[in-house]
């Protein structure tokens, strides 16, 4: 496959945003994009995977202001799990019997997206857009620049299990947090060279302060922050990796989506100090730089419908 070159090359240092997933907690990036967006600090490429998938798709249509990150916020804030996680015991009874392959229908979060995404396909986007999903029947991440960008979004979103998978030019697309929640990676071999990194977990934040209470909690927890910790080790000497503050001191649950205005408030919050002080990499373990990984992911490059 070829590989796409979305959008005009800027000046150097290219600079992408790296949007985690992470479920609810993906609205304290609408506070870290406020922050950086007041600073003057503008993407040349977005990158998004689960929930930072459909923040990352909100973004590219829309121009680099604080407007713009404020708009993101009261989606976020508006949001209840309803409206992206709706239950239903038809759909549940289903999936637990065997006859479907998701516990959830993606209905909703396609109304979601369809409300709020102003460009029907990822290479209309201002922002170049690529979003990561993983491929259930070849077992590699798949890095999608064109085509539909709905389909795109619910791809990258798609919590396997509970979420349907979506078919995408012969492939079975899911959420690429399988793979790594927060796809640097990409952004590398994109030729970024200074890379805002938005996790929704710090990268030494492995374990949980409490058990998950309910399945889909713990779903969802086994596709946030997988990989990042080793990935930054990885590419620290190919590109400046600047990895935003996840602040999250309540620990709020990826699936409680009613506290999105206290998480947008101190995301914002410590964001805003780690740039002005200039120490925005939270501490983590230490970790020893072991180079470039030889092989990259399959891209997907448009058009495709």
């Amino acid at each position: 496959m070829s590989t796409s070159t979305a959008g005009p090359v800027a000046c150097e240092p290219r600079t992408a945003f790296v949007l985690a997933g992470g479920a609810a907690l993906g609205a304290m990036q609408a506070g870290m994009v406020h922050a950086l967006y007041e600073r003057g600090i503008a993407p040349d490429l977005l990158i998004g995977t689960s929930a930072g998938a459909l923040n990352a798709a909100f973004l590219a249509s829309r121009p680099a202001t604080v407007a713009t990150a404020q708009e993101l916020a009261a989606l976020w804030r508006g949001l209840r799990r309803r409206d992206i996680l709706p239950l239903r015991p038809a759909t549940l009874l289903s999936g637990l019997a065997g006859r479907r392959d998701h516990l959830i229908p993606g209905r909703a979060l396609r109304r979601l997206a369809a409300r709020h995404l102003q460009c029907e396909r990822l290479e209309q986007a201002a922002i170049p857009l690529h979003l990561v999903a993983f491929d259930l029947l070849a077992g590699t991440e798949v890095r999608l620049s064109g085509g539909p960008l709905a389909d795109a979004v619910l791809a990258a979103a798609a919590i396997p299990g509970v979420l349907p998978p979506v078919r995408w030019r012969g492939r079975l697309l899911v959420d690429g947090g399988i793979a790594g929640n927060t796809p640097v990676w990409h952004a590398v071999a994109l030729g970024a060279r200074r890379i805002y990194v938005l996790p929704t977990q710090n990268p030494g934040d492995r374990g949980l302060p409490r058990p998950p209470r309910a399945a889909l909690a713990a779903a969802v927890h086994a596709v946030t922050n997988a990989r990042l910790h080793g990935d930054l080790a990885r590419y620290a000497p190919s590109a400046e990796l600047i990895v935003l503050p996840a602040a999250n001191p309540g620990h709020i649950a990826p699936t409680d989506f009613g506290h999105a205005g206290q998480l947008i408030t101190q995301a914002l919050a410590a964001t805003r100090t780690a740039l002005a002080t200039g120490t925005p990499n939270p501490p983590a373990a230490a970790v020893t730089p072991a180079g470039l990984r030889p092989a990259g992911p399959d891209v997907e490059t448009g058009p495709q419908d």
